[in-house]
């Protein structure tokens, strides 16, 4: 198995680093990851200016590509280029922070994963909460025992072309209760925007990091889950179309130009 790893933490990123050792177990890893932090970018892509791509070594052997692009950037450039042949797998992360609920539209963790998802390619995005010190390694050997189970690694199944799945891992203390699969918990109880004055007095602003507490926490939903300590698996789909609204929209006549 031929896997492309990348991340939006950057390819110095400790969860990155980790994640790339323990996937070895699973087959060849290519690291294509951005060369400086991407958090919060979503799906966005480089196209007015060129991508800037340069080897990065670890202890005297190649360790990846840096791009200097949106993780995004890196599975397509990846795919289409850097990769010796086309990757049987996409992994996204280890992300330090989690990717839940709406997050998810936000991520470029989850973006990388769907930029894969887009050629086909089965594609994971592993997040993991950082409330407290991370421990990526353990995030990243309790990852890959999932994989083997989901993708059916160990059975030798080929894994459903195209599949997109996003795992988020409570913090590295909790006690955990299991796994769940879990819906993503979309609804919001508040928001916030931190107004503060700079030195000058003129007004600046932080939006706020929206914990776990800023989300509803109905049943069934990855935010319920997490905050019980479970592992969640998501499985998602980038096809945003509405099928229940669409066909009552086709029976009226619309020719009114």
């Amino acid at each position: 198995m031929h896997i492309l790893l990348a991340n939006d933490d950057g390819i110095h990123a400790p969860g990155l680093i980790a994640l790339e050792s323990k996937l070895r177990a699973l087959g060849e890893v290519s690291v294509v990851a951005p060369a400086h932090e991407q958090s919060g970018v979503g799906h966005s892509i480089t196209y007015r200016s060129p991508l800037q791509v340069e080897e990065v070594y670890r202890e005297g052997k190649r360790f990846g590509w840096s791009v200097h692009g949106s993780p995004a950037d890196c599975v397509k450039l990846g795919i289409l280029e850097l990769c010796p042949r086309k990757p049987d797998l996409i992994i996204s992360g280890i992300n330090c922070g989690s990717n839940y609920g709406i997050n998810v539209l936000y991520s470029g963790t989850v973006a990388a994963a769907i930029e894969g998802a887009f050629f086909g390619i089965p594609s994971v995005a592993i997040s993991l909460n950082t409330t407290t010190p991370p421990d990526f390694e353990l995030a990243a050997s309790r990852s890959v025992r999932i994989l083997q189970r989901l993708l059916g690694v160990m059975e030798d199944q080929p894994p459903e072309s195209g599949s997109l799945w996003s795992i988020n891992f409570p913090p590295s203390d909790a006690q955990l209760q299991g796994v769940r699969f879990a819906t993503m918990g979309v609804k919001r109880h508040t928001e916030t925007m931190e107004k503060r004055i700079d030195p000058r007095g003129r007004p600046y602003y932080w939006s706020g990091n929206d914990p776990l507490h800023n989300h509803e926490f109905e049943s069934e939903t990855d935010i319920r889950a997490l905050s019980e300590n479970y592992v969640t698996i998501t499985p998602l789909k980038f096809d945003l179309t509405d099928y229940d609204r669409l066909p009552k929209k086709r029976t009226p006549d619309w020719d009114c130009l």
